[in-house]
C-alpha cells in the first residue's frame, strides 16, 4: 500500500518525543500532508523550539496552542483547525500528548491518578469528540467505501503498560496510575499511573464502535519503550529510538484496513494483548 498519505493530521503532545517525531516524519513524507497540525501548551516557550524551527521551513506546518487537560483550549484548538482546513475536514488525530508520575501501588494518591487519568484517558476523548464534525467530514468526502488511516482516523498512543494480561514490567516501575489510564505501560517503575492507559485502550475499542457509521478508523499503538523523557522515568535506557518507533507506526498505519479498526498494536504491527 506504499506510505500513508494524508491531507490533514494533527498531532498532541507535539513539542518533544514521540509527538516531534511524528511531525518530523509527517513532513518527510514524499507525499508531505497539506496540512501538519502540532499542538502543544507553550508554542512560543523553550521547550517548543524545535517545533518553531521547523515551522519556519515548513509552511505546511501549523502550531496550536493546545492544553489537553482544559476543555476551552480544546474548543478553540479545533476551530483553529477549522478555520485553516476551510471545509476540508481533519484525516489524522493521533492522541499523543501523556504524563507519567513514578509511583509505587502503596504510595499512589488521588492528586496523582486525577492528573494521569485527564490527561492520557479523558483528553483524547474530548479531542475526538471537538474534532469529531471535523474527521465525518474528512471521511465524507474522501473517494471509496470502507475505513483506512488516509480517509478519517483516530490513533491513540497507548503502552503495553496497560496490557491488563502482561502488566509489562511491573518489577522495574509499578506506575499504577499510569497502566490504568492507558490499559498498558512500558517503564516498570511507573506502573501506578498505568490504569489510565488500560482506560485509553477501552475507549479506542468504544470509538471503533461509535465511530464506525462515520466512516472513522481508529487504533492504539504500543509504541515501544522509546527514548523520551517519560521513556527514561524508570532510571534506564530505553531499546528504541523516537525515529525507529515513529517510523514503525507510520509504516503499520498505512497497511491497515477495516478489519484493524480497534485494534491494539504495537509500532511493528504485532498484536498487543488487552
Amino acid at each position: 500500500m506504499g506510505e500513508l498519505r494524508v491531507r490533514s493530521a494533527l498531532v498532541t503532545g507535539a513539542n518533544r518525543g514521540i509527538g516531534l517525531g511524528f511531525v518530523q516524519h509527517l513532513l518527510a513524507l514524499p507525499n508531505p500532508p497539506e496540512w501538519v497540525f502540532a499542538g502543544c501548551r507553550d508554542p512560543k516557550g523553550q521547550r517548543a523550539q524545535e517545533l518553531q524551527k521547523l515551522a519556519s521551513k515548513h509552511p505546511n506546518l501549523v502550531i496550536i496552542p493546545l492544553e489537553v487537560t482544559d476543555p476551552a483550549s480544546i474548543k478553540a484548538a479545533a476551530a483553529s483547525v477549522g478555520e485553516r482546513l476551510k471545509g476540508s475536514g481533519l484525516n489524522l488525530l493521533i492522541n499523543n500528548a501523556g504524563i507519567v508520575r513514578a509511583n509505587k501501588l502503596d504510595n499512589e494518591t488521588l492528586k496523582d491518578m486525577a492528573e494521569v487519568y485527564t490527561t492520557n484517558t479523558i483528553a483524547p476523548l474530548l479531542l475526538s469528540q471537538a474534532l469529531l464534525p471535523l474527521l465525518k467530514k474528512a471521511a465524507q468526502g474522501s473517494p471509496g467505501s470502507g475505513l483506512s488511516c488516509s480517509k478519517a482516523a483516530i490513533v491513540n498512543i497507548s503502552s503495553n503498560g496497560g496490557s491488563i494480561k502482561e502488566v509489562y514490567l511491573w518489577e522495574g516501575i509499578q506506575a499504577v496510575n499510569y497502566r490504568c489510564s492507558k490499559h498498558d505501560a512500558p517503564v516498570p517503575h511507573l506502573i501506578p499511573m498505568l490504569s489510565p492507559q488500560a482506560a485509553l485502550n477501552m475507549l479506542t475499542r468504544c470509538q471503533s464502535m461509535g465511530y464506525r457509521e462515520h466512516g472513522i478508523f481508529t487504533v492504539a499503538f504500543h509504541p515501544g519503550w522509546v527514548q523520551t523523557d517519560l521513556g527514561r522515568e524508570g532510571g534506564a535506557e530505553p531499546p528504541v529510538t523516537v525515529d525507529a518507533s515513529v517510523g514503525g507506526m507510520l509504516k503499520v498505519l498505512s497497511k491497515l484496513s477495516e478489519k484493524d479498526s480497534g485494534s491494539f498494536l504495537d509500532w511493528e504491527g504485532n498484536v498487543v494483548p488487552w
